[in-house]
């Protein structure tokens, strides 16, 4: 692997560049009812240290790059949504434990490096097909996962709240 290639995607779609998604139309987005304090948490969240560094970011895209040569194989797992309450040591670490495990049997059969990439720890939030549910009668906001709203069906637990995105990164196993 070259750390100093510089890296383009192969096939870039007409009008795409880094800063396009801003023109786009954001879907899958809660309706928050307290506009002032989305804001204050969207403030709050931008003065947090980042999850992850440039140059993480970096190695991660290099590898990608290379499993895209065919140089070596990527393999993503986890879970499409965790909940806050699933984030316990033991729990991440026997999700590694397998991913490490599958990576394993292909380096084996594959006599290739695996770039392993685990969806877990921070899997807080989903999206739905519909902004509600109906339950006998009763419409409620859809469950948009831990970082969004609660998952029991009553009015307080599925209002969407902001604080929530600020305890999804603080959460820790």
């Amino acid at each position: 692997m070259s750390s100093d290639r510089h890296l383009q995607p192969v096939n870039l779609p007409s009008g795409w560049s880094s800063t396009s998604w801003r023109g786009r139309a954001a879907l899958q987005l809660p309706t928050y009812p307290d506009q002032t304090e989305l804001e204050g948490v969207l403030s709050e969240l931008r003065d947090l240290p980042p999850l992850v560094t440039s140059w993480e970011i970096l190695a991660l895209k290099q590898k990608l790059a290379d499993a895209q040569e065919g140089k070596c194989f990527l393999l993503q797992g986890g879970d499409c949504a965790e909940t806050f309450d699933a984030c316990s040591s033991e729990v991440i670490s026997n999700r590694l434990k397998v991913l490490l495990q599958m990576s394993l049997v292909l380096v084996h059969g594959l006599r290739k490096p695996v770039v392993r990439v685990g969806r877990f720890a921070g899997q807080y939030a989903k999206p739905r097909s519909a902004d509600t549910e109906t339950i006998g009668g009763v419409t409620l906001p859809s469950y948009r996962g831990d970082m969004v709203n609660g998952p029991s069906f009553d009015p307080e637990a599925r209002r969407p709240d902001p604080r929530r995105m600020v305890k999804a990164m603080r959460v820790r196993p």
